[in-house]
């Protein structure tokens, strides 16, 4: 097996254009993904030109594609998000959950992407209800924040939701309660009950037979996960949930070998955690990466509860992130800063004399550039 590594971006680039000449349907929101990341730091995608004022050296600092299924864009992505919800999160110790689904169901959400929305909607009401049901009179609302990922360790279609919970709540009086004790058995019924009877309203009656089946089937409800865990800060247990939703399926480090017509990588089995490796043809391998890009507005992250808005005890709730570490987070999420922070090398240094070099000027193609750059836009039908 080679010890070479191998870039998604470059498989892409081989065979992509005999992808598409099968006449496989393929959505608009993949067709533009895919052209992103094969494009991805093309300088005539647009480029910013620094000198260095010393000895006259110039540099081009190609722009990125910026898509959430570029590997290496991606993962700023990850930190960008991973900063915005860091400065809503309450000090509070928080949960992680993981709301999943029965395999008799997963087809429903391949058929029809927009009842991925019902997902979201279903695992919220489960934890407001919850939280409500404390103590009615109090209403208590913890906050959460939740992220759909589509996908197991096989790449296979496998929706569901993670979703980070603080472990307390704000009530109508109380300022602050602490909540630690999270009961998986009820959570459970009242997910397998919300998310029934919400498909129930988006689906034919048909559905109502399968719903009856798996009410008798599955009679502890329908598989949720909340391990009590200690993350050292809160941009470990962000990022832990948010790390699929900014990058594609599959991180590049598990691909072992491809010889231009096979990709050979592994995963490590979630039942034993054995590691498991598999051979497929490219076209195969494009279509379980591809059926993870999300179509065009379509939020993979959302916020409820005391996170969705201001509310009663806003004022009193101390902020994980005080003011001062949140601008040092900001000032460090530069491009620039990352690089330095990540390989120990300033990007803008000049490498003939070490001066910094400055912005002499951005170059943002026209149109017709485009055009000419990389050809006309897709639309694959």
């Amino acid at each position: 097996m080679s010890t070479k590594s191998f870039k998604i971006k470059d498989i892409f680039s081989d065979h992509w254009d005999s992808f598409l000449n099968e006449g496989y349907p393929i959505r608009q929101a993949v067709l533009d993904n895919v052209t992103k990341i094969i494009n991805c730091g093309n300088p005539a995608l647009g480029h910013a030109l620094y000198y260095c004022d010393t000895c006259g050296k110039v540099k081009h600092v190609a722009f990125t594609c910026k898509s959430r299924f570029c590997n290496s864009c991606g993962s700023n992505y990850i930190q960008d998000r991973a900063l915005s919800i860091s400065r809503k999160l309450i000090s509070s110790p928080h949960r992680h959950l993981v709301f999943t689904i029965p395999e008799e169901l997963r087809i429903y959400f391949r058929k029809d992407r927009n009842l991925l929305n019902v997902l979201f909607e279903a695992s919220s009401k489960v934890i407001l209800s919850w939280f409500h049901d404390l103590n009615k009179f109090e209403s208590f609302k913890p906050g959460f924040v939740s992220t759909l990922h589509t996908f197991g360790r096989d790449l296979k279609w496998n929706p569901h939701i993670h979703m980070l919970l603080s472990e307390g709540a704000s009530g109508n009086k109380t300022v602050w309660r602490k909540v630690t004790h999270i009961s998986f058995i009820a959570l459970r019924k009242r997910w397998q009950t919300a998310l029934l009877d919400i498909l129930s309203k988006h689906l034919s009656p048909s559905f109502y037979q399968l719903k009856s089946f798996l009410f008798t089937n599955y009679k502890e409800g329908f598989y949720v996960n909340a391990p009590k865990k200690e993350y050292s800060n809160p941009f470990e247990a962000i990022k832990y949930i948010i790390r699929y939703t900014g990058r594609p399926a599959m991180a590049q480090s598990r691909i072992l070998d491809y010889d231009g017509s096979f990709v050979t990588f592994y995963y490590d089995r979630h039942e034993d955690d054995k590691r498991i490796e598999e051979t497929i043809p490219v076209f195969e391998f494009f279509k379980r990466l591809i059926i993870h890009i999300h179509d065009h507005q379509f939020k993979t992250i959302r916020y409820y509860g005391l996170y969705a808005k201001q509310y009663k005890h806003s004022k009193e709730i101390f902020l994980m992130l005080s003011p001062t570490k949140r601008k040092f987070y900001e000032r460090h999420s530069h491009w620039r800063a990352r690089i330095l922070l990540a390989f120990g090398i300033d990007p803008l240094a000049c490498p003939r004399c070490g001066n910094t070099m400055k912005l002499l000027d951005i170059f943002i193609p026209n149109k017709h550039n485009l055009y000419l750059a990389i050809g006309p836009p897709f639309t694959y039908n």
